[in-house]
């Protein structure tokens, strides 16, 4: 039974994914040559998430079958929840090889997966429209563009200048790669979550489904709360 890995990256275009094999000795080199070059005209790709399994070619086929909707056409590219094509894969019996499992294990993706998975849903039911988070301490006021189920904040606002360690990783480079030293945000940037642009906005840790607010000063937290409720009935 022929073993190889499967992985999935993240691209520069939001809800635009990788889906795609190789054998486990080109694994690094592979991720190298996507992440420098790009694919299929696409950059930006990221790897998220890669695991090694036996008969890879047959599974490949599989997650082509089930996600064939999302595919775009003569390509690995999909337009696709990257938490659901996560879960599965970290569904699979196998070896973990990205993340490194001494730091983050298959159960630990797979369930952080699906509670992101649950939150783009919950995304999906905040209205169109733009919603803002203020701050009197120091002065901050910045705007969030939702449109299409994508949460941006636009090129020309001004945000908080400077950032903490309780930022993550991807806030971090997010603000070093698109906000100037006085804050102002020099190219739009969109978000995968109402938090990291909260995080984005404010320089330190947000609760975004809390602090981003909608014209009539109710937080959008009321748009997943009616959500869930819903389904619950």
């Amino acid at each position: 039974m022929a073993t190889g890995v499967l992985y999935v990256m993240s691209t520069v275009v939001p809800g635009l994914i990788k889906i795609g094999k190789t054998t486990t000795d080109r694994f690094d080199s592979r991720m190298y040559e996507l992440e420098r070059n790009g694919y299929n005209n696409v950059t930006g790709l990221r790897r998220e998430f890669a695991i090694e399994v036996e008969r890879y070619d047959e599974k490949e086929r599989m997650l082509d079958d089930i996600f064939a909707k999302a595919r775009v056409p003569g390509s690995e590219l999909f337009a696709l929840d990257i938490n659901l094509a996560i879960e599965l894969l970290a569904s699979f019996e196998g070896r973990q090889i990205y993340p490194k499992s001494s730091a983050e294990s298959k159960r630990e993706v797979f369930a952080a997966a699906a509670k992101n998975h649950q939150e783009n849903a919950d995304i999906q039911g905040i209205p169109e429209g733009t919603y803002y988070l203020s701050r009197k301490r120091p002065p901050l006021h910045v705007e969030m563009v939702v449109e299409d189920g994508i949460l941006t904040i636009r090129a020309g606002q001004r945000v908080a200048e400077y950032d903490n360690d309780n930022t993550s990783v991807r806030v971090r480079e997010l603000r070093r790669s698109n906000v100037d030293v006085d804050g102002t945000v020099r190219a739009d940037v969109c978000f995968s979550s109402p938090s990291q642009a909260g995080a984005f906005a404010t320089g330190r840790s947000s609760n975004g489904w809390l602090e981003w607010k909608a014209a009539d000063g109710q937080s959008i937290n009321i748009f997943r709360a009616h959500q869930n409720s819903s389904s619950q009935s």
